[in-house]
């Protein structure tokens, strides 16, 4: 990230400065660098559906009749993220600058219904949903992109008058009353995805190290006091650092993954043999998916995948550098920082060397508003690797 932050201080003019106007249609060549991004993605999504088949068959038999339902729920979202994917990257990316601020209020406002008693479906003590059944939105993932398009739309503005330091307040205020709104849910996990988002924008958008420094060391030790105010989470915390201490309760969770992990030696036992599927690892299609992989294709399988994810941050690394204008650079900077961010906590808890969030493997966990938000996202990407320089 440091020679994209470079990158985007030395332009510091505005976004619409290039040749194209905002509204004018995306091109339609494709470069190598929007080839390579889009067959990496594509990858992620095919590793995903194929895993969470794998990994759903077994719970999805015995709660609904069939070990295809949950594979054929994820199917549906990944069409339909899919058409998120294509309609983000027909548009033109600088379109989203408009509408920056009034969707990042709708996402404000929707964080805000989740927590009304009656409106917010609470799942297990998190109330993170609103719908009805099996369609239920999670307005969390949406805020994603909402603060993502924001801070960059903003510290575009601010950037190319030469004053970002004028944006640090607003993106605080939004940033930080958004993470109120989740962490009430609870939602640690999102809490911290939401403050890799913004981080990473305001080191790319030239806020000086030193304020980042202390935005990031008052944000590290917000997130460590809440995490030893609630008992639970404090339980995780201590949990993640001896979880064989208690393998038969609190460290239930992280034991069994690893146990799978281990199982997996460095070929698998083969696609859809787990054991740890059997009812053994809670939450194995979802957050815990990546031990099922570990566990069924390797250490050669989850090197892969994390090889696509390497992947993914280098391409997208190289369309922030090579995108056509600041706000370019800042969108591509910032769902980079996202999608990887995302992956490094979700593996981090899997392989126990960070404490269990709830943060689901961006592209691969079940999950229907975090397969279509993400996806989304990748298309603007797509749309930016499409017009890089």
């Amino acid at each position: 990230m440091p020679a994209v932050a470079e990158r985007v201080r030395a332009r510091g003019r505005p976004a619409s400065s290039h040749a194209r106007k905002p509204g004018a249609r995306s091109q339609s060549r494709s470069t190598p660098l929007f080839v390579l991004l889009a067959m990496d993605i594509s990858a992620l999504v095919v590793v995903g559906l194929v895993m969470v088949l794998s990994a759903s068959s077994v719970q999805a038999l015995r709660d609904f009749g069939s070990s295809w339902v949950v594979f054929q729920r994820q199917a549906m979202w990944m069409f339909i993220g899919g058409i998120a994917l294509l309609i983000a990257l027909r548009v033109d990316y600088r379109r989203w600058q408009k509408p920056a601020v009034p969707l990042v209020f709708v996402a404000l406002g929707l964080l805000l219904v989740v927590l009304v008693p009656g409106l917010g479906v609470s799942v297990r003590g998190s109330s993170r949903w609103i719908g009805t059944g099996q369609f239920r939105i999670q307005p969390s993932e949406f805020a994603k992109l909402a603060i993502l398009l924001f801070t960059a739309d903003l510290l575009a503005r601010r950037g190319s008058k030469g004053d970002v330091r004028r944006a640090l307040r607003p993106v605080l205020l939004v940033a930080g009353f958004a993470a109120v709104l989740v962490m009430a849910q609870p939602d640690m996990g999102t809490t911290l995805v939401l403050s890799c988002i913004v981080l990473s924008l305001l080191f790319v958008g030239g806020v000086e190290l030193r304020t980042l420094g202390g935005v990031l060391g008052v944000a590290a030790g917000g997130a460590l006091l809440l995490g030893l105010v609630e008992s639970y989470r404090r339980a995780r915390l201590f949990t993640f650092l001896h979880p064989w201490k208690d393998a038969g309760n609190t460290g239930y969770q992280i034991v069994q993954s690893l146990v799978g992990l281990a199982s997996g030696h460095w070929t698998g036992l083969g696609l859809g043999a787990s054991r740890a599927k059997w009812g053994f690892l809670p939450n194995a299609y979802t957050d815990f998916i990546f031990a099922i992989i570990g566990e069924e294709l390797g250490l050669i399988g989850t090197l892969l995948v994390i090889g696509l994810f390497v992947a993914f941050a280098v391409f997208g690394v190289r369309t922030a550098l090579k995108a056509p204008d600041r706000f370019g650079a800042l969108l591509a900077a910032g769902i980079t920082a996202w999608v990887v961010g995302q992956a490094l906590i979700n593996i981090g808890a899997v392989i126990g060397v960070l404490p269990v969030t709830g943060v689901p493997l961006p592209f691969i966990s079940f999950g229907g508003s975090s397969l279509v938000i993400t996806m989304g996202a990748a298309g603007i990407l797509l749309n930016i690797a499409r017009q890089t320089r």
